[in-house]
């Protein structure tokens, strides 16, 4: 038996579920026997994007988890990062040419 874990972050929440499984167990199992779907139904296993330890992972079901780790449950970004990035340049840069 390996130790893992699940995490999942919203806003205004975050939960991270430890749990004992198998040592051929892969990062999908991982999330089904956590029982994070109880707790966000919103979570479908089988498309929501996952990783370990900020690391995106391809393919969830033949990913076997190692001790330690931590499986990562993303949401889809509300903004594109480099749009965001770009829209924070122009505003320091207008408030540059102002001074």
């Amino acid at each position: 038996m390996i130790r893992v874990e699940v995490a999942y972050a919203l806003p205004h929440d975050q939960k991270i579920i430890a749990l004992q499984v198998e040592e051929d167990c892969s990062a999908y199992d991982v999330v089904i026997r956590s029982g994070i779907v109880e707790t966000y139904p919103e979570i479908d296993p089988e498309t929501i994007p996952m990783g370990i330890f900020g690391k995106a992972i391809r393919n969830p079901k033949d990913t076997i988890m190692k001790e330690g780790q931590r499986v990562e449950l993303y949401r889809p970004l509300i903004a594109d990062p480099k749009e965001a990035r770009a829209k924070r340049a122009a505003k320091m840069k207008a408030k540059k040419d102002a001074e």
